[in-house]
């Protein structure tokens, strides 16, 4: 190996795990913030939508109670027409209770 192939093969390698982490993050239906999740409802992918082929990823930040009901969520990202199923679901998720209440990042992935 000459001097110019060893800095290119570390920087292909941390590209490598980069990618890896992101798509191994992304392959997942649901992700939460730091409290455990309880109860989910899978948000209702709308018919019409799925056989447009519309998909995408949903973001919302959920303030939840300290008894683990959602108090509020704001939509912050996503597709505007997959926003409404997946507000309606996050609605209905329950976590574990604590001694405060949280905010907590869910990303909905909607994939036909």
């Amino acid at each position: 190996m000459n001097r110019t192939t060893f800095p290119r093969l570390f920087v292909f390698s941390v590209l490598i795990l980069a990618i890896l982490a992101v798509v191994s993050s992304s392959a997942q239906d649901a992700s939460e913030g730091s409290r455990k999740v309880v109860s989910k409802v899978m948000p209702l992918y709308p018919a019409m939508l799925r056989s447009m082929n519309i998909q995408g990823t949903v973001r919302a930040d959920v303030l939840v109670a300290a008894d683990g009901k959602v108090k509020s969520l704001e939509v912050k990202g996503g597709h505007p027409l997959l926003a409404q199923s997946a507000e309606t679901a996050l609605r209905q998720w329950r976590w574990a209770p604590a001694s405060h209440e949280s905010h907590e990042t869910v990303d909905l992935i909607f994939k036909p």
